[in-house]
């Protein structure tokens, strides 16, 4: 059982940057891959970038290479996604969630946060 809040969304111009913060609690966290994933209005939830339990193995979306990072603190357990260069096509609510492997795929997670509002503006 994990419960996890999302933050640090929020509005920005296009080729800004925002870091967001996926906070856990309950059971153990640093046993758990952490993904994120957005989805835009009228669009179904797209896979943005995950991590495994120690940091080591990360796995980005093509949209998003070079411009996002992830990275966790299990000694605070946050995982973080750092975005850089932000288009207004990465408007969107992301979610966090927690999976045993860092795929891609939304049915390898078990636990959900409510998700962040982030908005890019031309």
């Amino acid at each position: 059982q994990v419960q996890l809040v999302e933050s640090g969304g929020g509005l920005v111009q296009a080729g800004g940057s925002l870091r967001l913060s996926c906070t856990a609690s309950g059971r153990t966290f640093s046993t758990y891959a952490v993904g994120w994933f957005r989805q835009a209005p009228g669009k179904e939830r797209e896979f943005v970038a995950a991590i495994n339990w120690s940091g080591v193995s990360t796995n980005y979306a093509d949209s998003v290479k070079g411009r996002f990072s992830i990275s966790r603190d299990n000694a605070k357990r946050t995982v973080y996604l750092g975005m850089n260069s932000l288009k207004p096509e990465d408007t969107a609510v992301y979610y966090c969630a927690t999976g045993s492997t860092p795929w891609d795929i939304p049915r390898e997670y078990d636990y959900w946060g409510q998700g962040t509002q982030v908005i890019v503006s031309s």
